[in-house]
């Protein structure tokens, strides 16, 4: 994943853009900050947070490597450990590479030359939430399996099951969220954020329930296995 980083990092950097300065700054506030809005994913080793939106914002109206530089802040404040726990740097170096590939690629999808022949921003959304998807939770998955022994693709089904409708819903704000700023500006648009808490609050309630279920079911069989 480092490897992978890096080749997509400096493949990025030599492309030309323009700097988008004040834009690139107020999306990467917004992401660092809802970085820190996680929640633990039932059934797995690993937590999801909710500044998808932001970064799918970032890569329709930033250049590749502003986008790979805003993942890799707000991953790295993601992981930043909380107060009393350890920082794992290996988990932090795999996450915050992950990240900077799937930013890449999809930045690439979305910017596609032969998309613009069909002028879809629409199209190039869903791609672009896709490859995110796919280069988040693969790796994953992967690295899952091979510390926990697990099988891969059980794992990576479980990720979407878990997570696929939050990926729909963050393609969704992102939607919502360029159509405000072609009308009103980059000060209406980025006021999704009290949109992004009601989600995590949301995820939060019902992990927190299914896993208070799971651990409930698991007690009585263990109750009904002791009588």
């Amino acid at each position: 994943m480092v490897l992978a980083a890096l080749s997509a990092s400096a493949y990025a950097g030599l492309g030309s853009h323009a700097p988008h300065t004040t834009l690139a700054l107020a999306i990467l506030a917004l992401a660092a900050v809802t970085s820190r809005m996680k929640v633990k994913l039932p059934g797995v080793h690993g937590n999801m947070s909710v500044n998808l939106p932001f970064l799918l914002t970032a890569v329709m109206n930033l250049s590749a490597a502003e986008t790979i530089l805003i993942t890799c802040i707000s991953t790295a404040v993601q992981c930043w450990p909380r107060k009393n726990t350890r920082l794992n740097p290996q988990q932090m170096i795999f996450n915050v590479s992950m990240m900077a590939f799937a930013g890449c690629l999809a930045c690439l999808i979305f910017h596609a030359q032969w998309l613009r022949p069909i002028h879809s921003s629409t199209l190039g959304l869903v791609l672009a939430t896709a490859t995110l998807f796919l280069a988040q939770t693969a790796p994953v998955a992967a690295i899952v399996a091979l510390s926990e022994g697990a099988a891969a693709r059980q794992i990576w089904w479980s990720l979407v099951q878990l997570s696929f409708p939050y990926y729909v819903v963050s393609a969704g704000v992102a939607s919502l969220t360029q159509t405000v700023n072609s009308h009103l500006g980059w000060g209406f648009a980025l006021a999704m954020f009290p949109v992004m808490y009601g989600i995590h609050r949301s995820y939060a309630l019902y992990f927190a329930r299914m896993t208070e279920s799971v651990y409930s079911g698991n007690m009585a069989r263990a109750a009904q296995a002791g009588a």
